[in-house]
């Protein structure tokens, strides 16, 4: 009989396995998934023949009602049978949001009832696609007790909420876990934790969220380890995809000698991250900060490379950023160098300097204006038809300049 309804349950929904149906009405213990999911003889409470099961999470609302019953004072508890199967409701995706509603009725009894089932799994359901849906929810209306528990269970072994962190799903709920902490013990805990792994995480698609839920929520006192590390491996973090934005936001919730330290070491290594593909972000970061020491340390950096910093892919974005921020003196600087470069007219025909001529003639004004002008006229025979010098001779601001020049040059005459 168990078997007719199985197979006809199947033809209804395809998704529908016969193992977790046998579980759910009373089968042996099975594997699955890597994990093993032991059940208790039995949930009497289910009519096989129902269409709700739980593993299923069909018809929610009656299972729910099968879950969840009321007391004679007038509130509700979760019933025994219940807490045979939170497990594997967890980890699928019907019994998840069915276990988070229950959260919801804001009852301290049902969230102890649940907590008390999955407290030893709760490694397992971080890293699940479903599970870790419940285990957000459960850090939002669990108590400091439990919340230190999970904690806890979360970093027995050394480097687990590192593993966790790197994880797709897991690093979802070590952010809520860090954006939840209330207690001096938890968050020295979630510390010791993850300092070990910092350079693992922040050069990770999921695991570098996790550092800067950190600086988001954590004071920058505990925020220590983060700021000392970004200063110690400046150069490897700026240098790395994702490395280059965490080290900005380091920047940005940083104060005092931390943050001039992280400044320093950017600065000091200006040359070098300009021409990097990522660590040019980090150089145009600092300076549209506009730090005064930082700057000064750039441009003495940058002073008599300029044009060669002008005609490499990335160097070239730091080079116009210099020319649209900072002051007229460095921009001043920085034109009369490319002006004076021995060959300019590769510099009109270069697939990069071209931009960062058509800045220079945006943001220049009066004679140092009119001198550029003048120095890319006299190049235009050999240079107006290469692709890239084309750009600069249709420029509108050329044009103009040009135009200026003729008639100071006729009122002359």
């Amino acid at each position: 009989m168990l078997q007719n309804v199985a197979t006809s349950k199947a033809r209804i929904n395809p998704s529908y396995d016969p193992h977790w149906f046998n579980m759910a009405t009373g089968g042996s213990r099975i594997t699955r998934g890597g994990f093993g999911l032991g059940f208790r003889p039995g949930l009497e409470g289910l009519d096989a023949s129902e269409d709700s099961l739980i593993i299923q999470g069909e018809d929610v609302s009656r299972v729910r009602k099968k879950l969840i019953r009321p007391c004679e004072n007038g509130q509700t508890k979760v019933v025994d049978y219940g807490q045979q199967c939170i497990l594997a409701m967890a980890k699928d995706q019907h019994g998840c949001r069915l276990l988070q509603k229950i959260f919801d009725d804001g009852n301290p009894q049902h969230v102890q009832t649940v907590f008390d089932e999955v407290i030893g799994h709760v490694v397992e359901l971080m890293i699940n696609p479903f599970g870790n849906y419940f285990m957000q929810k459960l850090l939002e209306v669990c108590n400091e007790d439990q919340r230190m528990r999970i904690l806890i269970a979360a970093t027995r072994e050394p480097s687990e909420l590192v593993q966790i962190s790197l994880n797709t799903h897991g690093t979802r709920v070590v952010q809520k876990l860090i954006e939840t902490l209330k207690t001096r013990q938890q968050i020295n805990l979630v510390i010791s934790a993850i300092e070990p792994g910092f350079l693992a995480l922040i050069k990770d698609l999921n695991g570098n969220h996790v550092i800067q839920r950190c600086l988001q929520c954590l004071s920058n006192e505990d925020n220590k380890f983060i700021f000392e590390a970004a200063a110690k491996f400046c150069v490897e973090i700026a240098t790395h995809q994702h490395g280059c934005c965490v080290l900005q936001r380091c920047i940005n919730h940083s104060t005092g000698e931390y943050r001039e330290k992280l400044v320093s070491e950017i600065s000091k290594n200006g040359i070098l991250l300009a021409q990097d593909a990522y660590g040019n972000y980090a150089v145009q970061y600092i300076l549209e900060l506009q730090i005064p020491s930082a700057v000064s340390k750039l441009t003495s950096e940058f002073k008599g490379n300029y044009v060669h910093l002008a005609t490499q892919k990335f160097s070239s974005h730091v080079v116009e950023k210099c020319l649209a921020v900072l002051d007229g003196q460095t921009r001043s600087t920085i034109i009369r160098e490319l002006i004076s470069a021995t060959h300019f007219e590769q510099l009109l025909q270069d697939p990069h300097a071209n931009y960062v001529i058509q800045t220079a003639l945006r943001v220049s004004e009066g004679p140092l204006h009119n001198a550029l002008v003048n120095v890319i006229e006299s190049h235009k025979a050999v240079s107006r038809n290469s692709p890239y010098s084309k750009r600069i001779f249709s420029h509108k601001l050329l044009r103009r300049g040009l135009k200026a020049l003729h008639t100071v040059r006729n009122q002359t005459e």
